[in-house]
């Protein structure tokens, strides 16, 4: 990720990104991701994905169900527009909510 002021992504920027990060989704200027986790395991990991974006400074909108995780990332310093920062915070939460999915749970 580079550093400084937020430069927006061309469309093939994002595509190439996008390809990167199986499972993630363009809509528009945003990117989104569906993850299948129980309650618990994702409001765990709720809690650590906001420790990382309060570090990075960036952040994303979380929507939890009772069977699933909806993350939406744009970068909102730039005017809704997809930067590098966006699919940086995307890899960061694969990681985290693979992690909280590999917890035993009972």
């Amino acid at each position: 990720m580079t550093t400084g002021v937020p430069v927006p992504l061309s469309d093939e920027e994002i595509a190439e990104l996008l390809d990167a990060l199986p499972g993630w989704e363009r809509k528009d200027d945003e990117i989104t991701r569906t993850y299948e986790i129980r309650y618990h395991a994702a409001v765990a990991a709720i809690v650590t994905i906001a420790d990382r974006s309060r570090r990075i400074q960036h952040h994303a909108d979380l929507d939890l169900r009772m069977n699933h995780l909806r993350v939406t990332i744009t970068t909102h310093d730039v005017g809704y527009r997809l930067t590098e920062a966006d699919f940086d915070l995307a890899a960061r939460i694969d990681a985290i909510v693979a992690a909280h999915q590999a917890l035993p749970l009972d």
